[in-house]
C-alpha cells in the first residue's frame, strides 16, 4: 500500500517530532503540537507536514485523496512494542486462579501459564493461527496501532517457533499492519528439558536460533530473565551468543524479582527491557546511562494485581519509556491502548503528553524503527491515527473506551469507524 492524501484542518496535529527515543520528562511532554494542522503524503511517506495555511499554500492538490480532521486530533499511528499475539487456546480459567490467590509463577509450575498454551499452539495449525492472527490485527488496528511486535515462545520446539514466526512473517504480508518479529524460544524450559535449564539453552542456541536467523523470520531475540526461569548467566549467555548471529536484542527483565535484567539489557545494549516491575534503582540508571528503551506494560501488572513499575522514576532518571500492551493469553488478555495509557497515568504517574509519547516515537525506538515511524516527521510513513475527538488527552480521559475514528497506513485508509472495515477503499 502506497497513496496519495492530505489530512487537512486537524484541531491538533500531535507530531512527536524525532528520528530516535525521547529520553526524560522535558523531551517526553513535547510532543510538537500545532494547532490547525495538515499533512501531505505522497507515495505513502510524509511529504509535509504543519500549519494547514502554510502547507497548503500554492499546493496542487489534484490526485491526492482528501480528509477534512476539523475538531479532530490527528497522531501518528501507535506502535505496540510488546505482544505474543500469536497463538493457540485461551487461558480463561487462570482469571479465577488469579483471584484464588494463585500466584504467577504458581500457575506456572502448575503446568499452566505459558506451558498450557505451549501445548494448544504445537497442536494449531498454520491456518489456525492465521485466521486468528488476522482477526486480532484487525482489532489491533481498530485502537489506532500500525507497527506491533510479536513473539514465538509458545513452542519451545523447533517445529512449532518456526511455525509461530512463518505465521508472522505471511500476516506482515498480508495485513495492514506491519508485524515486527521477535524470536523468544527461551520463553520457559521446555517441558522434556524441566529442570535442565542449561541444556535447554544449549538446545536454542545450537538448533533453534541458528535456523530462525538463516530463514530470517525475527528481527529480535528475547528471553524471560526471571527467578526460577532463566537466571542472569542463562540469559546473557543466550543473548550474546543472539547478537552474533545478528538479531537485536531485548528481554524480559525484573517482572517479578530484581534479578539484574535491567543492569544486564544495560550491559549488552539491548534495544529494550520490558516489564520492569521490580527493576532496582542501579538498573534504572544503567539503562538511562545506555539508552535502553524501558517497555513498561501496565495492563500486565493491571491483570495479575502486582505494583506497577516505577515509569515516573524512569523517565526523571533520563529513561526514553514506551508502552505496550503485552497481549497474550494469560497474564493480559487485552489489545486495549487506552487502558494501557490510562494505567500508565493513574498508576504510575505518567502524563497524558509522556503516554502519548510512549506509545509512538518511543514504541517505535522500542522495535528499531524510530527512524521509519513514530512521528509525523517528512521522510516518515504515512502512519496516522485521527481520534473523534479535538484533543489527544481524550485517550487516558475516556478510560479503556476506544475514541480512534480513522487509521491511515501508508497513505491508504484502513481503518473507519464508520463502516469498521479494514484494507482499500475504506
Amino acid at each position: 500500500m502506497a497513496a496519495d492524501m492530505v489530512i487537512k484542518n486537524a484541531a491538533q496535529l500531535v507530531t512527536c517530532s524525532g528520528f530516535g527515543p525521547r529520553c526524560g520528562s522535558r523531551r517526553m511532554n513535547d510532543l510538537g503540537l500545532i494547532e490547525d494542522g495538515t499533512v501531505v503524503i505522497t507515495g505513502g511517506v510524509i511529504e509535509a507536514a504543519g500549519v494547514t495555511a502554510e502547507v497548503l499554500d500554492g499546493r496542487d492538490l489534484s490526485g491526492y485523496r482528501i480528509i477534512d480532521a476539523a475538531g479532530k486530533a490527528v497522531l501518528p499511528g501507535f506502535v505496540d512494542s510488546h505482544t505474543h499475539f500469536v497463538f493457540g487456546g485461551y487461558r480463561e480459567e487462570e482469571f479465577s486462579w488469579r483471584l484464588a490467590g494463585r500466584s504467577y509463577m504458581e500457575i506456572l509450575e502448575r503446568g499452566g501459564g505459558i506451558l498450557s498454551t505451549v501445548e494448544a499452539t504445537r497442536k494449531a495449525g498454520k491456518e489456525e493461527l492465521l485466521d486468528s492472527g488476522m482477526r486480532r490485527l484487525d482489532s489491533m488496528l481498530a485502537f489506532g496501532v500500525t507497527t506491533v511486535e510479536g513473539k514465538s515462545g509458545y513452542g519451545l520446539d523447533l517445529e512449532t517457533e518456526i511455525k509461530q514466526l512463518q505465521v508472522m512473517a505471511e500476516l506482515d504480508r498480508r495485513h495492514p499492519v506491519d508485524v515486527v518479529s521477535t524470536f523468544l524460544g527461551a520463553h520457559a524450559v521446555a517441558p522434556a528439558y524441566r529442570g535442565r535449564g542449561d541444556e535447554y539453552i544449549d538446545l536454542v542456541v545450537r538448533k533453534v536460533m541458528p535456523q530462525v536467523a538463516d530463514a530470517d523470520l525475527a528481527e529480535f531475540c528475547d528471553v524471560f530473565c526471571e527467578q526460577n526461569v532463566f537466571s542472569i548467566s542463562q540469559s546473557r549467555r543466550l543473548l550474546k551468543a543472539a547478537a552474533q548471529m545478528g538479531f537485536k536484542l531485548t528481554l524480559h527483565a525484573d517482572e517479578m524479582v530484581a534479578l539484574g535484567g535491567a543492569e544486564l539489557a544495560a550491559e549488552l545494549g539491548a534495544v529494550s527491557a520490558d516489564h520492569l516491575l521490580q527493576a532496582s534503582d542501579a538498573g534504572i540508571a544503567a539503562m538511562a546511562a545506555k539508552g535502553v528503551v524501558a517497555t513498561l506494560l501496565p495492563g500486565t501488572a493491571f491483570s495479575l494485581r502486582e505494583p506497577y513499575a516505577r515509569g515516573r522514576q524512569m523517565i526523571d532518571a533520563g529513561c526514553a519509556v514506551a508502552l505496550a500492551t503485552d497481549f497474550n493469553p494469560g497474564s493480559c488478555f487485552s489489545e486495549s491502548v487506552p487502558l494501557v495509557m490510562a494505567l500508565a497515568c493513574l498508576y504510575m504517574d505518567l502524563t497524558p503528553e509522556e503516554a502519548v509519547c510512549a506509545m509512538t516515537i518511543n514504541g517505535a525506538a522500542a522495535v528499531g524503527r524510530a527512524d521509519r515511524i513514530g512521528s509525523i516527521d517528512p521522510g516518515k510513513a504515512g502512519d496516522l491515527v485521527i481520534l473523534e475527538f479535538p484533543s489527544y488527552k481524550f485517550i487516558p480521559y475516556h478510560v479503556g473506551v476506544n475514541c480512534v475514528e480513522k487509521v491511515i497506513k501508508n497513505g491508504e485508509l484502513v481503518f473507519d469507524k464508520s463502516n469498521s472495515r479494514r484494507g482499500k477503499g475504506c
